[in-house]
């Protein structure tokens, strides 16, 4: 199991490219920037870390095709793989920063989720592939002209999706060249890993290279005060506390849970203000949703936090795709020098064939 590492939104494209040299000579396998709604275009601010990196992948999650039509996708994505000389990868969901920005909401009785991502992810291959397509006649997504990216001369980019639920996970596993979950749990991994089997099971052609991921929140610092704050702050995030379906079993009792669901505006409000303090929970329900969830504590915390990662490396990971928050230089040197050594370094992507 490999490395990747996933920054904030707000970093400046100088920051982002000091991250990514770092990254790479450390040995992560890719750079990940998060798309959300009120921060600098993901593609773009890969540019000069492509420019200025080799090795690294590099990578924008999660963009949906609500919010940028999958033509669109493919075009960002493979002039961002032209720059990086093929190294580029993009993670497609359904949903996302934007489009709840955006007001734009779904109802599954009428409209069908997992179909537009699988024909976002499809359509976004068709256009990095660089082959003549003539178009796409699909039933969310339509593309009506043909069309053929001859400009294309780097490697082939990879099109992942955003899958955690178990069909979102099999479509994953039909179609695209990897999936991202996110914020699965050790003790949960098994379950989404069946669901990612079925749907490989399912593909017209093997899949080549076929990438594992899963996001998770990296909040371990040398203070342990600072990890704690940062942890608090950022736990309405986290997937087992997410509507509608707020799993958090079995690490709350069920009672715990109903309390956790009536006071979730009030994790929401330790983010927005900033203050991490999370009124009217009590601290032992806080502090085990956080030790399921993410990583946190002191340094002496990560020998532990190896032996977690271990059961995803065993389940059949690929990538761990470790998110930094506050202070994302210092994360990445504690991460490259405390736990990368226990897992693979990535050395870059093969050479590409002879034409």
């Amino acid at each position: 199991m490999q490395i990747d590492i996933i920054l904030e939104p707000d970093l400046s494209a100088t920051q982002v490219t000091e991250l990514a040299v770092a990254a790479e000579s450390y040995g992560f396998r890719t750079l990940w920037h998060s798309n959300y709604h009120q921060n600098p275009d993901a593609f773009m601010m890969l540019v000069p870390a492509a420019l200025a990196t080799r090795r690294i992948r590099l990578g924008v999650l999660a963009i949906s095709p609500y919010e940028m039509q999958p033509l669109k996708i493919g075009n960002a994505l493979l002039t961002l793989n032209e720059f990086s000389q093929g190294r580029a990868v993009v993670a497609i969901g359904g949903g996302g920063s934007v489009m709840g920005a955006c007001g734009i909401t779904f109802d599954p009785k009428t409209q069908r989720m997992v179909r537009g991502v699988r024909e976002a992810v499809e359509i976004t291959r068709a256009v990095v592939s660089g082959k003549m397509c003539m178009g796409y006649p699909g039933e969310v997504f339509k593309v009506t002209r043909p069309f053929r990216h001859a400009w294309k001369k780097a490697p082939t980019a990879r099109v992942f999706s955003c899958s955690t639920g178990p069909k979102m996970l099999e479509m994953a596993g039909r179609v695209a060249d990897g999936t991202q979950m996110s914020d699965v749990t050790p003790e949960k991994i098994g379950q989404h890993m069946e669901a990612l089997r079925r749907g490989l099971a399912q593909r017209q052609s093997p899949a080549a290279d076929f990438r594992v991921g899963n996001f998770w929140a990296w909040h371990i610092k040398e203070d342990p005060a600072k990890s704690l704050y940062e942890a608090r702050r950022e736990l309405v995030f986290r997937g087992e506390l997410l509507p509608p379906k707020y799993d958090m079993l079995p690490y709350v009792t069920p009672e715990e849970r109903q309390l956790v669901i009536d006071k979730w505006q009030n994790f929401a409000k330790a983010f927005w203000t900033r203050s991490g303090v999370i009124e009217d929970v009590p601290e032992s329900i806080v502090s085990r949703l956080i030790a399921a969830c993410s990583s946190a504590g002191g340094l002496d915390a990560i020998d532990a936090q190896i032996e977690r990662f271990r059961v995803f490396e065993r389940a059949g990971l690929t990538e761990l795709s470790i998110r930094l928050f506050d202070e994302p230089m210092a994360g990445l040197k504690i991460l490259a020098e405390r736990l990368l050594p226990a897992f693979e370094r990535y050395e870059g992507p093969p050479a590409p064939a002879a034409p």
